[in-house]
């Protein structure tokens, strides 16, 4: 049985070192991101930067110490983080006279900015993202997907009224959706978050869950309606038309580093990473094979397809290394290239070359001028595959006919028992805590989302047998 399915979070901390992703640092709980593994990130951030410009949200920057009064002025942001927060308490041998958080979100560092930009009606809506770091010092770790320090975006806004408010809080919940599914070919499920499982401090949280190869979730990003808490905790008021002061309505929005997990967890295979082209580092290898050394015309060759593909902005790379052509098949199916070109004597000869798609089994024979259509073409319709492939799988772990507490533990020891996921289980809640803290309890299940579009109608609370009041996508998690 692979190593994949025998053991899939070992299988993921060898993937993502062996591939050059990421290397412990000496911080407990925190990692460096190598080249490949930041560029992944470079990429989200330059194709979520476009949906930003179309909307007018502009990007800044705020400082990553925040003082604790600043926490003390909401009380359920504070009790939600406290656990969390690092402090800084002294410079050198001097105390400070208030302790300094390292910014675990920065609703309280925004809200306080708000608050001085904000006067009038006129400047409604206000909204900005920043691209940052942030701090949450996790007692259990795993790289990208759970880390102390992580990278992510985070987006804040102010409103007029809750209409607009809301419906900026569901468009970057839609526009999430849009790139994990088009952009990063991961399939997600999206809902609302049970009061449990919301933001501290939010009125509303909505997110998009993911489902890894192991069937455990991932949140792969939330986006919140903030109310007017923040707003009167902050003094965001503004002069309305018939000057009135009234608190302004806030959202908050955000993902994180955490897709990265997400990215290799969904689409990773027993050779290591795969990558939809529109993220992948490395788009297009090109490796000369067989006695090449003897024969420059090959690598001549080769260096011409590489500036016509670059030139073409294609990310493409030449290994001209002295490794074996084996070593060099493995090293790049392990790094997610997404096409391999293989060159020798008798395809020089021949007038083609032989390539290899990451996701497709076997290699095809591709004339010399037919590569850079056959490339075009392979590099379209890869995310489309991997992104069907990923819904299928999806489907095949998603269980709807679990109706009691019981028949999600025979659930459970049968998968345990048969070595495949326990996926997504759809239940009936009747919104109660009592009965969510009951299913974490003793089944580890946590409640994902509450489904905008759910298969099927769940009527009886899989706890209490009570009345659903609605119907729950659970699952064990990230």
């Amino acid at each position: 049985m692979s190593e994949q399915t025998n053991d899939f979070t070992q299988w993921y901390l060898q993937t993502v070192q062996q591939a050059e992703l990421m290397s412990y640092s000496p911080v407990r709980g925190s990692i460096i991101f190598r080249p490949d593994g930041f560029e992944l990130w470079e990429h989200i951030q330059e194709e979520f930067n476009k949906f930003l410009k179309t909307q007018g949200i502009r990007n800044a920057y705020f400082p990553m110490l925040i003082p604790k009064s600043f926490f003390m002025k909401e009380a359920d942001h504070i009790e939600g983080f406290a656990p969390e927060l690092p402090w800084v308490t002294e410079v050198g041998d001097e105390k400070l006279e208030e302790p300094l958080a390292l910014r675990p979100t920065s609703e309280t560092m925004i809200g306080s900015a708000f608050s001085d930009w904000i006067h009038s009606y006129r400047d409604l809506p206000y909204e900005i993202n920043q691209w940052a770091n942030v701090f949450r010092w996790e007692k259990k770790t795993l790289p990208f997907l759970r880390t102390s320090e992580f990278l992510w975006q985070e987006g804040h806004t102010a409103h007029a009224d809750e209409e607009d408010a809301r419906r900026r809080t569901m468009s970057i919940l839609d526009e999430y959706a849009r790139l994990c599914e088009e952009f990063l070919a991961i399939p997600v499920y999206k809902g609302q978050k049970t009061p449990s499982e919301r933001f501290a401090g939010a009125v509303d949280t909505y997110s998009i869950e993911a489902m890894m190869k192991d069937g455990k979730a991932v949140q792969a990003g939330t986006s919140h309606y903030m109310g007017t808490k923040f707003a009167e905790a902050f003094d965001i008021t503004y002069l309305t038309k018939e000057n009135k002061h009234v608190a302004a309505h806030t959202t908050s929005w955000g993902v994180s580093t955490r897709l990265l997990g997400s990215l290799i967890m969904t689409h990773g295979d027993e050779n290591g990473l795969v990558f939809p082209p529109t993220v992948a580092p490395t788009q297009v290898v090109l490796l000369p094979v067989g006695p090449w050394k003897k024969n420059p015309a090959i690598l001549e060759k080769l260096d011409k397809i590489f500036q016509e593909l670059k030139a073409k902005g294609i990310r493409v790379r030449l290994d001209d290394s002295e490794n074996s052509p084996g070593y060099k098949f493995h090293e790049w199916e392990l790094k997610g290239a997404c096409i391999r070109i293989e060159c020798g004597p008798r395809d020089l000869e021949n007038g083609h070359v032989m390539a290899k798609v990451r996701d497709v089994d076997g290699k095809v024979t591709v004339a010399f001028d037919e590569l850079l259509a056959y490339i075009d073409e392979q590099l379209a319709i890869m995310p489309k595959r991997l992104l069907e492939q990923a819904r299928l799988r999806n489907k095949e772990n998603e269980h709807v006919h679990i109706n009691t507490l019981d028949e999600l533990k025979e659930h459970i020891e049968a998968c345990k028992k048969d070595n495949r996921p326990t996926g997504f289980v759809l239940i009936g809640w009747d919104g109660s805590e009592e009965t969510e803290a009951k299913i974490k309890e003793e089944t580890g299940f946590t409640t994902r989302n509450i489904p905008f579009q759910a298969p099927i109608e769940k009527e009886v609370d899989l706890v209490s047998g009570k009345p659903a009041k609605h119907t729950v996508w659970i699952a064990r998690a990230y």
